[in-house]
């Protein structure tokens, strides 16, 4: 028993390392590098420690350190309690997801079975979508709660927008239940250990579906009505400084890796590696002994896992500093009237092709 609390306990540090603590300081780096990049300029370099800016990495320091010093405004008439809350609860359900995605398979150390996910619920892509559907309220409340008519306009079209793509995120994984029998994230991993049964061979219509689904679930460009610039200040965290805002910062990237791991569990073949089977990989490493050969597997597949996650990470990016940001009539059309109908018709394929093949 204690063993396995002591797993657990593990497998939770590390994801909150992996998350917090690696991935969501350095996409801020990784957002301005990249952007310059693009745009042919130098991008962050002023930071620096000794003389040493390190590709300017230690703007990570500097910006943190800004966020916790700053002084933490709330404007007058705004409600102080769902002000503070707000930026928690827009933050939370980003991390709570990765409660049920597996990021490697089930290995054999000291004579113990190992499965590489904290939760292993049956129900896990279920999970995933209710948390991550109650971040919604989150910016919602910072937009109402801030006494600011611009932030009320931002969270209300946060609200519109996040509900009007969850719906179609929802139908577009009706594709991918029925191709793989289970809400299981571990078994749908699993199963694609089989190249050819990756999800975006089975499902390539919800893959290009899911993913833009999910970048207008995160509001980023070019789905960034909600806190467009030029139009709404900031829109819903217009009111927002110090750790405050640093947090609904943070979730936006918390929220791009959790996008990576969903769609690398579900279209990218999870940890798995092309024509390599986990059995192959051990045969490999038999000289190691059982424990051994599994433990380096293992390694293995957790770097191939987020391999696949920085890949996504790093098309999120592309689209990002590409695209031109849409209108808000035109994001609430092609949500309504051609992703959702697209949905519709991908599970009435999916499901006369099962009739046929069966």
């Amino acid at each position: 028993m204690l063993v396995d609390l002591a797993i657990t306990l593990v497998k939770i540090l590390f994801i909150f390392a992996v998350t917090v603590g690696f991935f969501a300081p350095v996409l801020t780096w990784v957002e301005r590098k990249q952007s310059a990049l693009m745009q042919d300029r130098i991008g962050a370099n002023r930071a620096d420690i000794m003389g040493f800016t390190v590709l300017g990495l230690f703007h990570i320091i500097a910006d943190a350190l800004k966020m916790f010093t700053k002084e933490d405004f709330i404007p007058d008439g705004a409600n102080k309690v769902l002000h503070t809350m707000s930026p928690i609860v827009a933050l939370v359900p980003a991390l709570l997801t990765f409660a049920v995605v597996p990021f490697g398979g089930q290995y054999t150390l000291f004579d113990k079975e190992v499965n590489l996910v904290i939760s292993d619920l049956d129900v896990g892509l279920l999970f995933v979508f209710a948390i991550a559907s109650l971040a919604t309220y989150g910016y919602v409340i910072a937009g109402w709660s801030s006494n600011n008519n611009w932030s009320l306009l931002g969270s209300m079209r946060t609200a519109s927008q996040m509900i009007s793509y969850e719906v179609t995120m929802g139908l577009t994984i009706i594709g991918v239940l029925m191709v793989y029998g289970s809400m299981k994230l571990t078994e749908i991993g699993a199963i694609q250990e089989n190249f050819w049964m990756w999800g975006i061979f089975l499902q390539p219509v919800g893959f290009f579906m899911f993913l833009t689904a999910s970048i207008a679930e995160n509001k980023r460009i070019p789905f960034d009505a909600p806190e467009a610039e030029s139009e709404l200040v900031a829109g819903y965290f217009t009111e927002y400084s110090g750790l405050k805002f640093g947090m609904f910062f943070m979730a936006e990237f918390v929220e791009m890796v959790t996008i990576g791991a969903i769609m690398t569990i579900l279209f990218l073949g999870a940890w798995h590696i092309p024509f390599l089977t986990t059995a192959t990989l051990l045969s490999w490493f038999d000289f190691l002994g059982t424990t051994g050969s599994n433990l380096v597997v293992m390694l293995i597949h957790v770097g191939v896992f987020f391999a696949k996650v920085v890949f996504f990470i790093y098309l999120q990016m592309i689209i990002r500093w590409t695209l031109p940001r849409f209108r808000y009539d035109q994001i609430m059309k092609l949500g309504w009237k051609i992703l959702l109908p697209l949905s519709l018709a991908n599970i009435l394929v999916t499901g006369l092709v099962i009739l046929a093949l069966n």
